[in-house]
């Protein structure tokens, strides 16, 4: 069962390394959270390492520049892996072909940008869907929904394409409003019968991604001196069970009416939540403070 904490200062000792999400913990889509930020870097302080670990198709001096936008602190992080990347290595590796449909949002066409850490990167070419060799989906426009795309997946799925998925978030709350991810199209074109393939949580790449991150800062950190934080239940909970990590639920998020959450959650409906979506993290809390 859960432990409800009111700070991350009382278990934080029992951990060298956080393995934080973003959107939901540290942002909200517009401005950064001052507590998280503060909770944050007086961990760093105390000499813990913290990798923000996000389901953003960015790659990560894209993510680096929009946070900095929204004001999170840069006393309060060390390095980040995004989802972005890891789909990106696959894409450039051929994953779904050289020439590709775009699913995706003027903004995010950094995706596209050579990786040069690969040997032999392949070229890739956006094209129209009919000459297509595969997808790659990195977000929605703001309003639209995975019903805009249900003809274009119905004749992809028909040609046998592959989707790449670089974010498997199904939802995010910009602020107010509720918005589609990547992860909304991909979960679709699979239920059509179609081959998504994702690489960020709660999939193992990403989690690759982050622990090469974590060894690039020069520090050796076992699994189980690791602590994932994360508001979503399908995606940061469910990965980090997966990967034999700790983890650390934000319920003022993405389930906050689910769990009640004004400052902390109502521990019945909490308790009710888990028992229907069958996650258990270790420790649940309001907000990252």
């Amino acid at each position: 069962m859960t432990q409800i904490i009111n700070a991350l200062s009382e278990i934080s000792d029992n951990y060298d390394a956080l393995f934080v999400d973003l959107w939901g913990c540290v942002h909200n889509g517009i401005r950064a959270f001052d507590a998280a930020n503060a909770a944050l870097a007086a961990y760093r302080r105390r000499g813990g390492k913290v990798v923000l670990v996000t389901n953003s198709p960015r790659p990560r001096a894209s993510v680096e520049r929009q946070v900095d936008r929204f004001g999170v602190d840069r006393a309060a992080w060390d390095t980040i892996a995004s989802s972005g990347d890891s789909a990106r290595s696959a894409m450039f590796q051929g994953a779904v072909g050289q020439n590709v449909y775009f699913i995706g949002t003027q903004g995010e066409l950094s995706f596209f940008e050579r990786l040069n850490l690969l040997e032999n990167p392949v070229d890739i070419h956006r094209v129209d869907l009919e000459q297509a060799e595969g997808i790659v989906c990195t977000g929605l426009y703001t309003g639209e929904t995975p019903q805009d795309y249900r003809a274009p997946l119905l004749y992809a799925k028909q040609k046998g394409l592959k989707l790449l998925c670089a974010n498997p978030d199904i939802v995010v709350d910009r602020g107010e409003t509720r918005e589609w991810c990547a992860g909304a199209i991909a979960q679709d074109y699979t239920d059509m019968g179609g081959t998504s393939l994702y690489f960020g949580k709660p999939h193992p790449p990403i989690y690759d991604l982050a622990r090469r991150r974590l060894a690039a800062l020069g520090v050796d950190i076992a699994d189980d001196r690791i602590l994932a934080i994360g508001d979503g239940i399908t995606t940061d909970i469910q990965g980090a069970m997966g990967e034999g990590i700790d983890s650390l639920f934000i319920t003022g998020g993405l389930a906050a009416q689910e769990t009640r959450t004004q400052d902390q959650p109502d521990a019945d409906a909490l308790a009710d939540y888990l028992a229907k979506t069958g996650y258990d993290p270790k420790y649940s809390i309001g907000f990252l403070r």
